[in-house]
């Protein structure tokens, strides 16, 4: 019985499978809706109505993966905090490695419903366990994913496991997504989904605006740091996301997608 963040995989799921099932969906994911209909859960009554959100954060990240497998035949894609996320299963192109990394937990639901092959590895950790880096193939180019995770940890956490990362995969390229203080606060003083679910404290929020200047502290080596708008979604909150996201005032109420390349890709700082 899964509880606590790792929970999570199946909020991720809901929303995911839901939006695929749509003839108009955001997604294509066909194996989201298999796990979804193989997994016994009561997803409404946990997660509520489903909303695109999720389906448009990974397709967010599919579209920045798919292009860096085309620049790097072969390379090593490190899935941080993987749950039962299906991107290899989008994107895979018969030659990408693929290396999921997550707490034990989620690693055993996942092993259950998506077996592990030769190209696309499990490792049943947390990504705080810096150990993860050294498996790591960095012949071929790295890129390193973290979808819905930085958020669960403390700043100091992110600030250590993104300066590893930095460190230890200079010439990696890595993707994360944030949320504002306002949410994180929110999630500190109890915020219930539904009734019957509580989201997970998420201690880590930063707003737009300090994102560039905190990672460039917390990474030495100077990068390219861009933050990739958001779409809009179905609903009220994904069709108002996009004008928020052109207001300078507004945008820092909002959650990011981040990414992080190294400087010699790309000349020029983008902030």
């Amino acid at each position: 019985m899964l509880t606590g963040v790792p929970e999570t995989l199946l909020w991720t799921l809901h929303n995911r499978a839901q939006e695929a099932m749509r003839p108009d969906a955001l997604l294509r994911d066909p194996d989201a809706v298999r796990l979804y209909r193989a997994i016994d859960y009561d997803y409404a009554r946990s997660f509520g109505k489903p909303d695109g959100s999720h389906a448009l954060r990974s397709l967010m990240f599919d579209e920045a993966v798919k292009p860096w497998m085309v620049a790097h035949p072969g390379g090593m894609v490190v899935e941080l905090a993987c749950g039962l996320e299906t991107q290899f299963q989008r994107c895979d192109d018969g030659r990408v490695r693929w290396l999921c990394v997550d707490v034990p937990e989620s690693i055993a639901v996942r092993e259950r419903f998506l077996p592990a092959s030769e190209r696309c590895t499990y490792l049943a950790r947390s990504a705080l366990d810096l150990s993860w880096l050294d498996v790591v193939d960095v012949s071929q180019g790295v890129f390193v994913t973290a979808q819905g995770l930085l958020m669960y940890f403390e700043e100091a956490q992110v600030r250590e496991l993104l300066a590893a990362i930095g460190a230890r995969l200079p010439m990696a390229e890595l993707m994360f997504d944030t949320i504002p203080p306002w949410f994180s606060r929110k999630t500190l003083a109890g915020f219930y989904k539904t009734p019957h679910y509580r989201v997970p404290p998420m201690p880590w929020g930063i707003a737009q605006r300090e994102i560039v200047p905190t990672l460039r502290r917390w990474i030495p080596h100077t990068r390219r740091i861009e933050i990739v708008p958001y779409g809009s979604y179905r609903g009220i909150a994904g069709r108002l996301l996009p004008l928020f996201s052109r207001t300078p005032g507004l945008r820092n109420l909002l959650p990011a997608v981040v990414r992080v390349r190294p400087m010699d890709e790309s000349k020029t700082a983008v902030s």
